[in-house]
């Protein structure tokens, strides 16, 4: 499956000095981006109270509330597959910039937009379309960077580039929690609830308009060009050829992404309400535990990129879905017995999920270069708007009955994950070196 790519990446030799460039701004581009995305949930409770009808129950506020950021996880496919078409036909770099566009201008809006006060419904129904948008940029987002980084190194770098990009997309998990904590730190809710909630959205539009600037130095990938040059672009949709042709990529890269999203959704960004209501940990103790697990996270995703250069996709997946198996459970299951170890064994399990950086270093090497973006595209946002939107019910669900759900919800995950690393390595063209 990985051998059907040689062809088309770049020769041999060292990452050079234009690599780490491009791989810095794309890294930075992509956090400031993930930052206007996710933005929205710190702030949940805020934009509950003020775009829904003041007398709606707390609970129906934010049922609704979350409904309209699930939204933007629903959108991703469809704002995936139109940009991977486009970027598989047109280029890499018009997509990326594209996104960035596309992320900025909703955000900026967002923080700009009336409330229910002033407007009635259509307050949230414009801010439901806002976030439908951001969702679409999203979702050719993420692909695109993978591919865009992934087509400028040498073949053998492709791993610690696609886990360089990553670590940029959770260091903008970081940056959000950092805002939201400055936030609530240096104004009270009352300016919070009048005005303040509207600085990190405007400021997410600033931080868009700096990620578009910064991609004026980006240039289009050596891959897309030589087949551009070659007239060797796809013929037909390319997202026919992906359904078509490339069936068991599909399936292995869903799989990958289900294991991505159980780490990211889970362990990184459920987990600290979870701390709260469960074992009624301070919200300031969990948030900084966080912290330092989103920190571990980020070093984590450099960390397996750089190995599944040297060892490959099986072994890499087998040796990291046993870690965070074990440092997960560790991790969950110490909260009820040891709570002062969670300071030490959340960014533990934070740097196990890092094995999150490898899976792209996978999907990239799936799928020819003619429709890489679309079959990467559509395999991701497919399975992140499933599995990503379903994982949060799910658990939900479990904790009525089991007190460690999000451990056990882990665990099963890690299983699959560890199937689909022991099939990669029984198929790995280079499993003997």
């Amino acid at each position: 499956m990985q051998a059907r790519l040689a062809e088309a990446s770049p020769p041999a030799r060292p990452l050079n000095r234009q690599d780490y460039k491009t791989l810095s701004l794309a890294a930075l581009g992509g956090a400031l981006e993930f930052y206007d995305f996710i933005i929205f949930v710190f702030f949940a409770a805020v934009i509950g109270h003020l775009f829904f009808p003041p007398d709606s129950p707390d609970w129906l506020s934010q049922l609704q509330t979350f409904g309209i950021f699930a939204a933007g996880y629903l959108a991703r496919p469809l704002g995936g597959i139109v940009m991977a078409h486009f970027g598989d036909l047109l280029g890499r770099k018009r997509m990326f910039t594209l996104s960035i566009i596309l992320m900025a201008l909703p955000t900026l809006a967002m923080g700009l937009l009336p409330t229910y006060a002033s407007i009635g419904i259509a307050a949230p129904l414009l801010l439901l379309a806002l976030r439908i948008l951001q969702g679409a940029a999203i979702g050719g987002e993420v692909p695109g960077a993978w591919v865009f980084v992934s087509e400028h190194v040498p073949n053998r770098h492709t791993g610690y580039a696609c886990g360089t990009l990553t670590s940029g997309l959770t260091a903008g998990i970081l940056l959000g929690s950092l805002i939201a904590t400055w936030i609530n730190t240096a104004y009270s809710q009352a300016a919070i609830q009048e005005w303040a909630w509207r600085l990190p959205f405007l400021l997410g539009g600033v931080f868009g308009l700096v990620a578009m600037y910064l991609r004026r130095w980006l240039h289009e990938t050596p891959v897309f060009a030589e087949m551009q040059a070659k007239k060797a672009l796809a013929e037909e949709l390319p997202l026919k050829t992906v359904v078509r042709e490339h069936k068991r990529a599909v399936l292995v890269s869903m799989g990958l992404t289900w294991l991505l999203s159980a780490g990211i959704v889970v362990v990184i960004l459920m987990t600290p309400t979870y701390l709260q209501k469960q074992f009624h940990i301070a919200p300031a103790t969990s948030l900084q535990a966080n912290s330092l697990a989103i920190i571990a996270l980020t070093i984590g995703c450099i960390f397996f990129g750089a190995l599944i250069d040297r060892l490959g996709a099986g072994k890499t997946f087998v040796l990291g879905c046993l870690l965070l198996a074990s440092t997960s459970y560790a991790f969950y299951h110490s909260l009820g017995n040891a709570p002062e170890q969670l300071f030490l064994l959340y960014p533990l399990a934070g740097f196990a999920v890092g094995i999150v950086g490898a899976v792209p270093y996978v999907m990239v090497r799936s799928f020819p270069a003619v429709v890489r973006f679309s079959g990467l595209s559509f395999s991701y946002n497919l399975a992140y708007a499933i599995f990503g939107g379903l994982t949060p019910i799910a658990v939900t669900l479990m904790l009525k009955n089991d007190p460690l759900a999000p451990a056990h919800y882990v665990l099963a995950l890690c299983a699959l994950g560890l199937v689909l690393g022991l099939y990669m390595l029984v198929n790995d063209p280079n499993r003997s070196r």
